[in-house]
This record gives structure tokens, C-alpha cells and sequence, in this order.
């Protein structure tokens, strides 16, 4: 008894913008085939590979993000694709790791001495209008549930920063501001001075943008239009509102206020980020904007240098080492 060979049509090689468009008026196309010996491991692998990709439709994936994934196994080294995921395991890792001490440090909050408020309310404002940018543009659920969680976390940093309290008058909401210590209105006035000389520079070039698109590019309503140009301001001057923390460490001439542990494991992944900024194609202005938080985060780092931490001063929890309890003298 004889087998013929097995014929496996390879349908991850074929990419959606090797798409050509047939006319009418086209008389003919060029029709080129290629065939190739395949091992049988690497046969089972590509069918599990193929298979997988086209089942992340039913997780919400759409067409074209199925089809840059079918580009990561296609058009990319399997070598460089596995230091890829490496990276990418990471990234994930320290990305949780930021998250698990930026919940910790906010908890335990209670002083905004030597913290800059407009800062995090700018974070809220920033995430929900991501937010509310991809819902717009009816982005993967995916990618919308972590935006979405993100938000919620930031307005309960506002709450905490602030020191709101939501009281309820039947069905009416009152909110009600807690009392700041002499060292917060400190830090207040500082925060303030910072946030006015940005204003100077930012108003007019994010209304200088909103501007221009609104002439030269079309969008589907005034609603789109609005939250397009507050996203694009966001993405390309956002970084500018660290500045008015490093405004307020100057003033104070510390740093210890800061939650450090969270901010490394961020550092870590923008220099991450920046590593794959060179051996990743994409836009010029994209890859310009992997580098522009690295200015401030070495801001940042001089200031840590320049400003030692005072083991006798409060850390970001309001508790000084000298307040630590002391162990018990060993006994032999």
C-alpha cells in the first residue's frame, strides 16, 4: 500500500496587506506557487500555530490584530522570537510588580507632603480619556478591561490624594474635602507654581493640535473629534506633567516621599521599551516618544543622588527608621 506525501497549505504566511485589489478592468495577475519539505515537528507546530491564531476571533480579536500576530511567526526570526517572549515575560512581571506596590503605597497613604496632587489627578484624567478612546474606536475587549480597571484605580488615587468622602442625600452625592496640614499647603504651593509655568507651554500646543486636526483630518462626530485630539495631547505632551513633581522634590529638596520600589520596576520597563525601539520597525515619532520619559526618569535619579534620604525624616508610609522598633538584644 502506497501514501502520498502530505500537502499542508501554509494560510499564516498569507498576511492581509499582501492583499491586492482585482478590478475590473484587470486582465490578468501574476499567480506564483511555492512548495517546500517540512519536518514532521515542525508540520505539527505550524497546524497548532495556525489553528490558535484563527481562534482569537472568538476572544475578540479582529481581523487585523490576528493578522499582526500571524506577522510576529511569519516575518520574524524564531531565534529573535523567542528572546522576544523572554523580554515580553518580563515586562509582564515587572509590570505587575509596579502594580502590586503602587497599590501598597497608596493604601497606606495618608500625607501628600512632598507628593505633587495635580500630578495624579492628571493621571486620572489622562486614563479615562484613553479609556474612552478605545471604546470609540471599539477596541478589543482585551485591551479595554485593563484600561478600564486602570481608570477606577486612578480615581481611587484622586480620592485618597485629595482626601474626598462621598456622602449620599438620598439619590445626590456630596463630596467632601478633608483638611491639609501646613507641610501639604507647602507642597500645595509648590505644586501650584509648577503647574503655571507648564500651563504657559502646554495650553497652546494642545490647542494648537486640536486645531489643525479639526481642519485637515475628518472624523466620525464632534464627540470623536474632541476625544482624538485629547488622546493625541496626551500621547505627545503628557510626560510634561512629571515635571511638576520634580518641580516639588526641588522645592523640598527631597525625595523620600516618593514610592521607589514601584518607580524602578517602571524604569526597568522603559529601558525595555527602549531596547526594542531599535530593533523593532515603527514609526520615527513613536520611537521618539520611547525615549522622552527616559529624560525625566534620570531627572529623577539625579535628584535621588542629589537629595540622600534622611533616615530620621517620615518615609512615604509617615514612619521614620529612628521610629522603627528595635530588635531584641540576642541572648546566648
Amino acid at each position: 500500500m502506497a501514501y502520498l506525501p502530505l500537502l499542508f497549505i501554509d494560510e499564516l504566511s498569507n498576511r492581509v496587506k499582501d492583499l491586492v485589489e482585482i478590478k475590473s478592468t484587470t486582465a490578468e495577475l501574476p499567480l506564483t506557487i511555492s512548495y517546500d519539505t517540512i519536518s514532521l515537528g515542525k508540520l505539527r507546530f505550524w497546524i497548532h500555530m495556525q489553528d490558535a491564531v484563527y481562534s482569537l476571533q472568538h476572544f475578540g480579536f479582529t481581523e487585523k490584530d490576528a493578522d499582526e500576530i500571524k506577522g510576529i511567526f511569519v516575518d520574524t526570526n524564531l531565534y529573535f522570537l523567542a528572546l522576544t517572549f523572554l523580554v515580553a515575560a518580563f515586562h509582564l512581571l515587572f509590570d505587575f510588580l509596579a502594580f502590586k506596590n503602587d497599590i501598597s503605597f497608596w493604601k497606606r497613604k495618608k500625607s501628600m507632603v512632598g507628593m505633587s496632587s495635580k500630578a495624579v489627578l492628571w493621571r486620572c484624567f489622562s486614563t479615562i480619556v484613553i479609556f474612552l478612546y478605545l471604546l470609540d474606536e471599539q477596541t478589543s475587549l482585551l485591551v479595554l478591561i485593563p484600561a478600564g480597571v486602570g481608570s477606577v484605580i486612578e480615581a481611587w488615587k484622586v480620592k485618597k490624594a485629595f482626601k474626598i468622602q462621598i456622602l449620599w442625600s438620598g439619590m445626590k452625592p456630596v463630596f467632601l474635602f478633608g483638611n491639609s496640614s501646613e507641610s501639604e499647603k507647602r507642597t500645595e504651593e509648590h505644586d501650584t507654581q509648577a503647574m503655571k509655568y507648564l500651563s504657559f507651554l502646554l495650553y497652546p500646543l494642545c490647542f494648537g493640535g486640536a486645531i489643525y486636526s479639526l481642519i485637515y483630518v475628518k472624523y466620525k462626530s464632534w464627540y470623536s473629534w474632541l476625544i482624538n485630539s485629547l488622546v493625541i495631547g496626551i500621547y505627545a505632551f503628557g510626560f510634561l506633567f512629571m515635571l511638576p513633581q520634580l518641580f516639588v522634590n526641588y522645592k523640598l529638596k527631597s525625595v523620600a516621599h516618593l514610592p521607589w520600589k514601584a518607580f524602578m520596576y517602571k524604569a526597568f520597563n522603559t529601558f525595555i521599551d527602549d531596547i526594542f525601539a531599535f530593533i523593532i520597525t515603527m514609526p520615527t515619532s513613536h520611537r521618539l516618544a520611547c525615549f522622552r520619559d527616559d529624560v525625566v526618569f534620570l531627572i529623577y535619579l539625579y535628584q535621588r543622588w542629589l537629595y540622600p534620604v534622611d533616615k530620621t525624616r517620615a518615609n512615604e508610609y509617615g514612619v521614620s527608621y529612628s521610629d522603627k522598633p528595635k530588635g531584641k538584644a540576642h541572648k546566648d
